[in-house]
């Protein structure tokens, strides 16, 4: 269940944009670049290209779908379009995160600045896409397409990899385009919709992530009815919290809704949004959710939700628990530079 506010990232203007080029090297603007076809539904996925240092070449995201190490990652306030907290937060864990997410409402912009931050602290940018005030079925209609193929084009004029997460937490009732508001089918069509126009529009840069919340609060949602399918699909993201009132064992958090997304597809999981409700346990939850993602070969890896959210989920919060924390972090199958994924 959602154990926090969404917020929206600051849209993207013009003049904002020109701001930006002047102090950090210039921003992507919207634009209208074409590229590779769609693809086809249900079939496997189209190689992707190699990358090319003249940029003509989409960006070859392969490497970084199934790595050898673990992301180590974060979410905090301002990140990635300013990287302070990001920094404040490598020198508190003792270990430079390489994966940054952040929250951007439908409409916004495309951050180029911010994933060029990221990119330039060895970080690959998560962006979740919230769809607050468009409906879905609108989306999977068309409605939309000016702007998304706008979008796409941005994402591919920068051409470095980014992560896409459309509509999470959709088996819950609680969002706008959750059980209560969207069908399966239109859930769907809306993630293929989108997925083939940045296809079409050459943005093959992009590592597409399915992330539903944890089925405990809501056992009786199939999850399936909701999958895109395989070639649409390049990671499965899990969002899910330690709290104080629940067995905290990584299985029990987990491991259910685990268990019934592998009946229906082998994508490499990612613990999407995570962290551990203060308090006693805390420290042995940050025990479990290391071991936990240690012990699953096909577990990528976390990002720590690092935001005071109606619960104080940030590590500063609880010194011991943050000791904790960074004597797990100090392993080596944690972090890598995603710059040099091999």
């Amino acid at each position: 269940m959602r154990l926090k506010e969404r917020f929206r990232s600051v849209r993207v203007t013009l003049a904002g944009c020109l701001a930006g080029a002047l102090a950090l090297s210039g921003c992507s603007l919207l634009g209208d670049d074409s590229g590779d076809t769609p693809a086809s539904g249900g079939g496997p996925a189209a190689p992707r290209p190699a990358a090319s240092a003249a940029g003509d070449i989409p960006y070859d995201v392969t490497p970084l779908l199934a790595p050898a190490k673990k992301y180590f990652g974060v979410a905090v306030p301002g990140a990635p379009n300013v990287m302070k907290n990001v920094d404040a937060y490598t020198r508190m864990t003792g270990k430079q995160p390489n994966l940054v997410e952040y929250y951007a409402g439908w409409g916004d912009g495309f951050d180029a600045t911010g994933v060029r931050n990221a990119w330039a602290e060895g970080a690959l940018t998560l962006m979740s896409w919230e769809p607050f005030d468009t409906p879905v079925a609108d989306i999977a209609a068309g409605r939309s397409d000016a702007y998304i193929k706008e979008y796409a084009a941005a994402v591919r004029k920068l051409n470095l990899p980014v992560v896409i997460d459309f509509a999470d937490e959709f088996n819950g009732h609680w969002e706008k385009w959750g059980t209560d508001h969207v069908t399966p089918d239109r859930y769907v069509a809306a993630w293929r919709h989108i997925h083939r126009l940045f296809v079409g529009t050459g943005a093959t840069n992009v590592i597409w992530s399915w992330s539903p919340n944890i089925i405990n609060p809501v056992p009786d949602v199939k999850l399936q009815p909701y999958y895109p399918g395989d070639a649409y699909v390049d990671w499965v993201g899990l969002i899910g919290y330690f709290t104080g009132t629940a067995d905290n064992g990584f299985d029990s958090v987990f491991g259910r809704t685990r268990d019934r997304i592998r009946t229906f597809t082998k994508k490499p999981m990612l613990l999407l949004e995570t962290a551990a409700m203060p308090g006693e346990r805390r420290r042995a939850d940050i025990r479990n959710l290391f071991t936990g993602v240690e012990a699953d070969d096909g577990m990528l890896g976390f990002v720590w939700f690092n935001h005071r959210k109606r619960a104080d989920w940030r590590l500063e919060a609880s010194p011991l628990a943050l000791k904790e924390f960074k004597r797990l972090a100090a392993d080596d199958r944690f972090g890598f530079d995603v710059r040099k994924p091999s």
